[in-house]
């Protein structure tokens, strides 16, 4: 009978824990990071190559935007984003005495600049130049190869979120 009645009040005072946590972590201030409010309403992605998986996913960061949208055409954008270089690189850094690699860099460039469609330039050309160094063995190769994907992948969705900052910044064009 005890061990019931002590059950009770550890759950009781486990439960009345939990609300007292959860009531201050309501209140700390934290907020999940929410798309940024452009100063534009149309924007058109130019200069991308094919199926850009950068560009696909710019697409949807402003998409995602409350107060911009994504156009085909530059005759109905107000501000033309546009893709001077988007680049992937890989090149050895490390290799054994036999030549095999033991170490890759992984970068990702991506230059761009933002314009009216009549030519003012709202951002200057810019570049963002990402880096991971990744080991490498030969006989894990195809996880390195996933690896090698989910590096790349994380790296895209960085220059995408300050490539979303940038144009936060741009006034009224």
């Amino acid at each position: 009978m005890a061990g019931v009645m002590l059950r009770r009040r550890f759950i009781s005072n486990a439960a009345s824990g939990l609300v007292l946590s959860s009531g201050m972590v309501a209140g700390c201030g934290f907020e999940l990071r929410r798309a940024p409010v452009l100063a534009f309403q149309t924007v058109q992605l130019a200069g991308f190559r094919p199926r850009s998986p950068l560009a696909e996913e710019l697409r949807k960061a402003l998409d995602a935007s409350p107060t911009t949208r994504v156009v085909e055409a530059a005759a109905q954008a107000q501000v033309v984003l546009e893709a001077l270089t988007d680049r992937r690189e890989k090149t050895v850094v490390a290799s054994s005495v036999a030549g095999q690699v033991l170490e890759f860099t992984l970068r990702t460039r991506f230059a761009f600049q933002l314009r009216t469609p009549a030519g003012r330039e709202l951002i200057a050309p810019t570049e963002i130049v990402l880096s991971r160094d990744m080991g490498y063995s030969e006989s894990a190769a195809l996880a390195k190869e996933q690896e090698e994907q989910l590096l790349y992948r994380a790296m895209q969705n960085d220059i995408v979120a300050q490539v979303m900052r940038r144009l936060a910044t741009v006034p009224a064009p």
